[in-house]
């Protein structure tokens, strides 16, 4: 499971029928550095299917590949991410030598 920023909604003209209800949602993975602060680079971006509700610039909890898909089994979705939990705050505790 990944942390990411949603950057935008991705619009279809036409889509599986497995996926009515739901939006799909550009968003960019945070590294590490990303979330303490330390880099503004980005990582590429990816479409994920969101069935929470996340709006632009929320914070996410993705899961990515085969896992992606599990929470719908028997119901087959052709997804690579789906987003897991929208989250409202992140709190670290980091080591000595890191702060």
């Amino acid at each position: 499971m990944r942390i990411g920023q949603v950057i935008g909604t991705v619009t279809l003209n036409r889509r599986h029928p497995s996926l009515a209800g739901a939006r799909l949602k550009l968003v960019v993975p945070q590294s590490w550095d990303n979330l303490f602060g330390r880099s503004e680079e980005s990582m590429g971006e990816i479409v994920v299917f969101d069935e929470l509700g996340a709006g632009v610039g929320s914070r996410i909890a993705m899961s990515e590949g085969r896992e992606a898909a599990m929470p719908f089994y028997p119901e087959v979705k052709p997804i690579d991410a789906c987003n897991a939990a929208i989250l409202d705050t992140l709190e670290f505790d980091l080591p000595d030598s890191e702060q």
